[in-house]
């Protein structure tokens, strides 16, 4: 059974940071992409940023040069360091990742959610 648990989602005021992180446990053989995705209340989610396996990263055009994304691969990790927050910024951010496993020697990808961190930007 493979699960993604996020932490660090709060309340920051603008201009101020947080770091989320998700990790990844169960029956993992490897992991091909990590992400991270927000759904703000009456918006669809959206991705944040992407990180694969080969280190190439991808983000959304409104977080680019203030998130990063990285991950530690031993640990089945992924974070997302935001700084420079925005009251837009404001949302459930979501871990994802594709995940590869096997099962009484049959092998699968699957993706997987995390249940979600509330991040609230707000003075």
């Amino acid at each position: 059974q493979v699960q993604l648990v996020e932490s660090g989602g709060g309340l920051v005021q603008p201009g101020g940071s947080l770091r989320l992180s998700c990790a990844a446990t169960g029956s993992i053989f490897s992991i091909n992409v990590m992400g991270w995705y927000r759904q703000a209340p009456g918006k669809e989610r959206e991705l944040v940023a992407g990180l694969m396996n080969g280190g190439s990263t991808n983000y959304a055009d409104s977080v680019k040069g203030r998130f990063t994304i990285s991950r530690d691969n031993a640990k089945n990790m992924v974070y997302l360091q935001m700084n420079s927050l925005k009251p837009e910024d404001t949302a459930v951010y979501y871990c994802t990742a594709n995940i590869r496993g096997a099962t009484n020697g049959v092998s699968w990808i699957r993706n997987y959610w995390g249940q979600g961190t509330q991040v609230t930007v707000s003075s």
